[in-house]
């Protein structure tokens, strides 16, 4: 466990260098949150005032509190262990000590606790005060709600690793990490809500890990889903967490069992 917090604190001081990249990320999520919550309006607007249980004010909820989270749970493309796969330098974290695997998770949580404020604050600042924000009164909802963060990191993070890991026997990564970021785009939630997806996608989404990284987060923090519901959908992302970490070692290790390190 020492060394768990070690890592995580680790990975906290590495992303705490970067601190005008984070504050340059938030003035990016703000901007965009802007366009986008003119976007989300205006399609509710169009609709007659509510579209997929969504009003004008849940509707910027929704957005802002999705440009909160972009960097938290990470949207982006990583590539860092597919690197270190491709160059042979993988061989050095088998070497060590601990499970490269628990290891960058760790890292991962780390980033994350580092950039929630610094990138997650001012959207959440500028949505207030520009459309304000739907939010509930009691302290339930935010409890769960950063447990269901916390899932939601894990379930990027493992479908990330899962991604990296095509390295093992694909050269170049960038087509599946382009699928995979079209994919976390549209079915997170991130472009627009889950609710508002065609019944066909929806089933779709609702087979895949994509809507636990977004679409239930937002959904628990805004109070969307209370009680029995929140509980159930904060259960889903615990299988998750587990069920793609566990498919992560077991790849993991079949690609170690046939790695070649290039040069010899």
């Amino acid at each position: 466990m020492s060394a768990w917090v070690t890592l995580v604190g680790l990975g906290f001081r590495r992303w705490s260098t970067y601190r005008l990249a984070a504050f340059a990320g938030a003035f990016t999520n703000t901007v965009f949150g802007l366009i986008r919550a003119a976007v989300i309006g205006a399609a509710v607007g169009v609709a007659g005032g509510t579209l997929g249980g969504y009003d004008a004010m849940t509707g910027a909820t929704y957005v802002w509190l999705g440009q909160a989270l972009i960097g938290p749970i990470y949207f982006f493309a990583w590539t860092e262990l597919a690197e270190r796969i491709r160059t042979g330098d993988v061989a050095v974290d088998l070497a060590r000590p601990v499970d490269p695997m628990l290891a960058y998770l760790a890292a991962d949580l780390g980033r994350a606790a580092f950039v929630l404020l610094p990138r997650g604050l001012p959207p959440l600042l500028v949505g207030a005060v520009v459309t304000g924000l739907a939010l509930p009164g009691t302290p339930l909802p935010y409890v769960l709600g950063l447990l269901s963060v916390v899932l939601a990191i894990g379930v990027s993070f493992a479908c990330r690793w899962l991604v990296n890991l095509t390295a093992f026997w694909l050269l170049d990564l960038r087509g599946p990490m382009t699928l995979y970021l079209l994919l976390t785009g549209v079915m997170s939630g991130l472009a627009v809500p889950v609710h508002w997806f065609p019944p066909w996608l929806a089933a779709i989404a609702e087979v895949t890990p994509f809507p636990s990284m977004l679409q239930v987060p937002v959904d628990v923090l805004t109070g969307r889903l209370t009680g029995t519901a929140a509980l159930l959908a904060v259960a889903v992302q615990a299988a998750w967490v587990g069920g793609l970490l566990g498919a992560g070692r077991l790849v993991f290790g079949i690609g170690t069992r046939k790695l070649v390190v290039q040069g010899g």
